[in-house]
């Protein structure tokens, strides 16, 4: 059945819809129901009050003309009581009949007052003869059964139609909205179902509304990022393996030479030994710093700290070694730029930036640290006049362990811009580059800024 592929809450859903729905049609059905008669009783009861007060105002004119009771031609009265098919009393301000005629006498027998009346499912409709401003007597109408009986009846008939006609549209409008909710739900909950069971592409897939279209898309989102995650560990493991092993490799050929006694133990041999276990030795440190930088949120020492300080601090720490490399270095004046940050870990990052240089740049090239202020953030460009990177090696040069075409000749790990990246992450700032090929590249670091201290 069409129900049972609902599911569970498919189905309560719509009971849920279903029993609103007829509770909604069943309160409204009675509501109008109550409502027509009470219109009709209250319509009638003042149609008949006002052919009292007619009848009255005629018998008022028969006794202006005659002057008494007596002689007063109550005809028109009675025609009004019969046209009315009502009986009809007239009383003096005695109580004393004066005129009757058909139905049955009503009302109270001292013939006073004014209003509505019933005795014996009947009507009374009473109204005071005014003659001069004084009460001369009381007219008293008595109707049979009102007629509500009948429109209620017809009333009753169209209701019912409308009563079902809106059950009919409100359980199809419940089954559609239940249709459109579940469907998107059960579609991800089976996504999910296939994704933990090892399908890496399962997605859900198909329109849903609103927050279940917002939900589905953060469901596809979080699957993706799993799934990059999962082919990043795997080329991280695959580039960690190939970085080992060829320090090992030379390392272990070397010991096997020395071990079967193929060559001699001489100075440069034990220092290329030396030489390689330095680079595993590199290695491994860089992918211990790389653990402990992910998780450095948890453990910066922040600080109100000057990153134009830091910057010059990091430059004249590596100046020697960038001199030493051929390297011209233009440190550009510039004001103070406050940042909120752990001044330790952004010596680390721009130390990292410079020890690119040094690595990557030419004999002769030029490079420039500058530190400014830009709509409130803080900035620092490192930037150099070397070769320069590849277009389509640009985006990847913050990977892990990614090293470009032209490096197989120098030496690294490519870990150093992956920290980079980690560290200025860590403390809310983004780091790009951008680079032409044959003239220099420049990577910029951006923070939050923040007021000096005082």
């Amino acid at each position: 059945m069409r129900i049972l592929s609902l599911g569970s809450l498919g189905r309560r859903l719509l009971l849920a819809f279903a029993l609103v729905a007829v509770s909604s049609v069943l309160v409204l059905s009675v509501a109008a129901l109550v409502g027509v008669d009470r219109g009709v009783h209250v319509t009638q009861q003042a149609d008949r009050q006002q052919i009292a007060d007619s009848a009255a105002a005629a018998a008022a004119d028969a006794y202006l003309s005659a002057g008494d009771w007596a002689t007063a031609d109550l005809g028109r009265t009675r025609a009004i009581g019969d046209a009315a098919s009502a009986g009809l009393t007239v009383v003096d301000m005695t109580g004393t009949p004066i005129q009757s005629s058909g139905g049955m006498m009503g009302g109270s027998a001292d013939g006073q007052g004014m209003g509505m009346g019933s005795a014996m499912g009947q009507t009374v409709a009473s109204a005071p003869v005014m003659v001069d401003g004084a009460q001369v007597g009381t007219v008293r109408m008595t109707f049979g059964m009102m007629a509500g009986t009948t429109v209620f009846d017809v009333t009753w008939s169209w209701i019912a139609v409308a009563a079902v006609v809106a059950l009919v549209i409100a359980l199809g409008a419940s089954w559609f909205v239940t249709r459109l909710l579940v469907r998107p739900i059960r579609a991800m909950t089976d996504a999910a179902r296939s994704f933990t069971t090892g399908d890496r592409q399962a997605r859900a897939t198909g329109p849903a509304p609103g927050e279940l279209g917002e939900l589905a898309s953060a469901f596809n989102g979080m699957a993706d990022a799993v799934v990059r995650s999962d082919r990043d560990r795997r080329t991280l493991t695959a580039d960690v393996a190939h970085e080992l092993r060829t320090p090992l490799a030379a390392l272990q050929a070397g010991l096997e030479e020395l071990r079967d006694g193929l060559v001699e133990p001489t100075p440069e041999s034990l220092a290329g030994l030396h030489d390689q276990s330095l680079r595993l030795g590199r290695i491994v440190a860089d992918l211990a710093e790389l653990s402990a930088v992910e998780t450095a949120g948890l453990s910066l020492h922040l600080a109100t700290v000057d990153l134009a300080h830091v910057a010059r601090d990091a430059l004249a720490e590596w100046e020697p070694r960038l001199r030493a490399a051929g390297l011209t270095v233009t440190p550009e004046p510039s004001g103070s730029a406050w940042v909120r940050a752990d001044a330790d870990r952004l010596h680390q990052a721009v130390g990292n930036l410079l020890a690119n240089t040094a690595r990557y740049c030419r004999p002769g090239d030029c490079v420039t640290v500058a530190v400014a202020i830009d709509d409130g953030r803080a900035v620092l460009a490192v930037g150099d006049t070397g070769p320069g990177i590849a277009a389509d090696e640009l985006p990847r040069i913050f990977d892990r362990l990614w090293r470009g075409r032209d490096s197989a000749h120098v030496s690294g790990s490519g870990i150093g811009l992956a920290l980079v990246r980690e560290l200025v992450t860590g403390h809310g700032g983004t780091v790009d580059a951008t680079s032409v090929p044959g003239t220099g590249t420049t990577i910029t670091i951006r923070l939050p800024g923040t007021a000096r201290p005082l």
